[in-house]
Parts: C-alpha cells; sequence; structure tokens
C-alpha cells in the first residue's frame, strides 16, 4: 500500500480545475499591464497563475484568446453601459461619461487601464479591437443624440476619456493621478457635452 502524503501532489503547479482559468486571467492581466503584449509570454503568465502553460490553450486557443479574455474584459458590459448612459438628459450625458468612466477604472484598478494602453500601442491586434471597442461605444452614444458629425465627435470623445486615462493611470501624472472623481467631472465633463452637443466648427 503507497505511503504518499496525498497533499504532496497538491503543491507546486495548480491542478487544472475550476480555478484555473480565473488564476490565468488574474496573471494575464498583470503580466499584459506590466510588459505589453509583444514582451508578455504564455510560459510567463502561466508561470504567474501556478498552472502549466499548456492550459493557455486549453481555455483560450493561444495568447492573442487570452489576451482578448483578460484584457478586455472590462470592469462593465458595453451595451448595458450604453444604455445606462443614454438614460441620462443629453444636456447631462458628457459629465456622465467622465463620471461613469473614473468610478468604473478606479474600482477595478489601474492595472486593468494599463494593460489596455499598452498592448494598444505595440499590438496590431490589439490596435484593431481597442479601436473597435471605444470608436463603436461612443457612436452609440452620439448616434442617439441626432447631431451632425458624428463620426468627429465620436473620435474627440474617445480621445479626451483614453487621454485622461492615460494620464491618471498609466503616466500618473499629478495631481491628476489622485485627484476626487468629481473634480475630474468638473473639469473633462463640459468638454466632453461640448463635443457630444456643442459646436464643433
Amino acid at each position: 500500500m503507497s505511503t504518499e502524503d496525498p497533499t504532496a501532489r497538491r503543491r507546486g503547479r495548480r491542478p487544472a480545475g475550476q480555478d484555473t482559468r480565473a488564476a490565468l486571467l488574474a496573471a494575464a492581466r498583470a503580466v499584459f499591464g506590466e510588459n505589453g503584449y509583444e514582451r508578455a509570454t504564455v510560459r510567463g503568465i502561466a508561470s504567474r497563475a501556478g498552472v502549466d502553460a499548456a492550459m493557455v490553450n486549453h481555455w483560450f486557443g493561444g495568447k492573442e484568446g487570452l489576451f482578448a479574455q483578460a484584457v478586455l474584459k472590462l470592469p462593465f458590459s458595453p451595451y448595458e453601459l450604453v444604455t445606462e448612459l443614454r438614460a441620462s438628459p443629453d444636456d447631462e450625458l458628457g459629465y456622465r461619461i467622465v463620471r461613469t468612466f473614473l468610478t468604473r477604472w478606479d474600482g477595478a484598478g489601474g492595472d486593468q487601464f494599463q494593460a489596455l494602453i499598452r498592448s494598444f500601442t505595440d499590438h496590431e491586434v490589439a490596435n484593431s479591437v481597442l479601436h473597435s471597442f471605444f470608436s463603436g461605444f461612443f457612436a452609440e452614444l452620439v448616434s442617439g443624440i441626432g447631431v451632425d458629425r458624428e463620426a468627429f465627435r465620436t473620435t474627440l470623445c474617445a480621445s479626451q476619456i483614453v487621454g485622461m486615462g492615460l494620464v491618471r493611470y498609466v503616466a500618473a501624472f499629478e495631481p491628476m493621478a489622485n485627484a476626487e472623481v468629481e473634480t475630474l467631472v468638473a473639469a473633462v465633463g463640459p468638454t466632453v457635452q461640448r463635443y457630444l452637443t456643442g459646436t464643433i466648427d
């Protein structure tokens, strides 16, 4: 009869059980945030998660699939958020967008937004996916207002929000990095509101 200690088999790498996928997602967000897409490796992510690298292919089909699930797993549902924001009066929408963006990303932690931005700048696939997300998200909001030059307004809104996130979460410029949410809403909200409903000629 074997006298092997059954707990010994639980040491080392995490077994391929229910929590493996969640562990890989958490590790991937951290590694992509630290290194960007190109420098992040499947082996490094798996090692951070404490699982075998083969589990990345098993659960996500490879590095790109893991990136899409981990990094683009936003701290909100884009479709639900559009519905929520569109319930606001048009003349308050810019303020609501800024407030919602900040509260959701603040709550999720800065590393998730860092991974978005860094991978956006150094990987063609990420660039395409993220461009589609941000442009599509703001296009949905702008199209419901009934204003002219929708595509231009969409781009202006996206640039303002992404730029704000870059300064707050990635570059961490002070005092913006630690400013109160309502302070930023008061400062940035009017600009986004003008992009949505004001004159932009």
